[in-house]
């Protein structure tokens, strides 16, 4: 008879304890500076982390199947919560991103629309890999299939707004497109593209910026003076998070012991944080479990099985390593601030349970089926 086998990567589960461990003592620390009315975020943050482990588990007992077997299901659901927001939804910080569930927290689709967008793409691509000699029109309908799938939920979160997670999702495409083993030539013209498309649109804003609020409105007008913040190297944000960075020294000031406050200190300045309590010591220490955790991916993407799953495993490996270099290099005046956190450490339930059922899919990706004798 046939048996599952389950293989569980003990670097991965590893890793994420440690990464819960980084999460909570920074969280703690970064809670004097936190209102009061959000509650003990460490207690919640753990509640977070042990359903994700739980999830993984539950996950470990199905197979892949079953989530490609749905994933137009799910992904309808998804749009439809994107569009529920924009009616039931209450305005924080200016957005409506955020459902409000009473005595239990916030819960932000768009995270969980990451995951469907890699599932939906993943069985996409896998349909396409099955074409032995594929021509430009077999690519172009791929690409067509494929940007269709994703614009829909971009401009419903766009329009939140929330251009981070917009960022991402067309981050998880490109990394999938380039897995899947396109010639060069779709990505030169798409390049060529953006670069018109980009450049148009900062030079009306630089030129003539009446127009500019007349056609994108006040909202996207102030989200394109953060991003010059950035460049003049202004803000407060950004000013406090790297005087907090650059004071550390060798060691940190220690747990606790953050000298500046900057709002989102918790989620998308937790890296600043950390920095500040544990010195370059704990940053590099950092640095090195992160790199770690994005070199298994990659390892266990080339031993995926199935096309679809390895393609996945790219389109997560493309994630997590965007939102990490974003994070910090937003944290560290490198980039623009987008609001985009840094993944397993930052608080957030939403983002935590959908990391981990990525984390999920990862591990599904190695199982196998083993042929085991019948014992009578």
């Amino acid at each position: 008879m046939y048996k599952r086998k389950y293989k569980i990567d003990k670097v991965i589960l590893g890793i994420l304890l440690v990464f819960m461990g980084i999460s909570l003592l920074t969280i703690s620390s970064a809670r004097m500076y936190l209102p009061s009315y959000l509650g003990n975020l460490v207690l919640k943050q753990l509640m977070w982390f042990c359903i994700g482990f739980v999830i993984i588990y539950i996950m470990s007992k199905l197979k892949n199947d079953v989530l490609y077997q749905f994933v137009w299901y799910l992904y309808a659901i998804g749009i439809l919560l994107l569009c529920l927001l924009f009616v039931f939804a209450p305005v924080v910080n200016n957005s409506r991103c955020w459902f409000v569930i009473p005595k239990i927290g916030s819960f932000q689709p768009s995270e969980f629309m990451k995951i469907v967008l890699i599932l939906a793409l993943g069985s996409i691509m896998g349909r396409f890999s099955e074409i032995k000699f594929p021509n430009w029109k077999d690519e172009l309908w791929l690409l067509l299939k494929c940007s269709s799938i994703v614009i829909l939920p971009s401009i419903l979160t766009f329009m939140q707004p929330d251009t981070g997670a917009v960022l991402i999702y067309f981050i998880i495409l490109l990394a999938m497109l380039f897995a899947c083993g396109l010639r060069y030539r779709w990505f030169i013209a798409g390049g060529i593209g953006v670069i018109i498309i980009v450049g148009s649109f900062f030079a009306l804003y630089q030129l003539n910026q009446e127009l500019f609020i007349d056609i994108f409105g006040t909202k996207f007008f102030y989200r394109m003076d953060r991003l010059f913040d950035w460049q003049s190297g202004t803000g407060y944000q950004l000013e406090n998070a790297i005087t907090a960075i650059g004071s550390a020294s060798l060691l940190g000031h220690g747990l606790y012991k953050t000298p500046l406050y900057f709002p989102e200190s918790g989620t998308d300045f937790i890296f600043a944080v950390f920095s500040s309590n544990f010195g370059l010591l704990g940053s590099m220490l950092l640095f090195i479990l992160l790199f770690a955790f994005d070199y298994q991916l990659l390892k266990l993407a080339k031993k995926s099985l199935f096309f679809r799953d390895k393609v996945a495993l790219i389109g997560i490996f493309g994630m997590l390593l965007y939102q990490q270099i974003q994070n910090i290099g937003m944290t560290i005046g490198l980039l623009p601030i987008t609001g985009i956190t840094l993944p397993f450490i930052s608080y957030g339930g939403s983002s935590l349970v959908s990391y981990m059922i990525l984390i999920g899919i990862i591990l599904n990706s190695q199982n196998e089926q083993v042929k085991r004798p019948t014992i009578t």
